[in-house]
């Protein structure tokens, strides 16, 4: 059985259906006990800055900001990729309770030891 989910997140509010389906998947993922992580990329790290997934909704979807709160209480964690963070200048300072800033190395180190990686474009 999977026991680790890395989840990739690319889109932000430019694409709210796509910045929203990961974490649906996730948290499907994190309530069925299996650890969860959504690694946001791209313009995707501005949804885990202060604020950033303010008003990310979707039709027939729960907005954004519910379902990072409802993911975290459920273990979740939220990556933002330190390559995309650093041109932006989203720093540790920026970044939503409950969410990480890391390097690429924390990534491949998680594919390599056992996380199932799960792409949404």
């Amino acid at each position: 059985m999977i026991q680790r989910m890395l989840f990739q997140c690319t889109h932000g509010k430019e694409s709210p259906e796509r910045a929203i389906l990961p974490f649906v998947a996730a948290i499907v993922a994190a309530t069925a006990g299996i650890e969860s992580t959504v690694v946001c990329t791209t313009d995707a790290v501005w949804l885990g800055t202060k604020g950033g997934a303010d008003g990310v909704v979707s039709k027939g979807l729960t907005p954004l900001v519910e379902l990072m709160a409802e993911f975290l209480s459920n273990g979740g964690k939220i990556w933002l990729c330190a390559a995309c963070t650093n041109p932006r200048g989203i720093t540790e300072a920026d970044v939503a309770a409950g969410v990480t800033i890391v390097g690429a190395g924390t990534i491949i180190e998680a594919i390599a030891t056992g996380a199932v990686p799960v792409a949404f474009a």
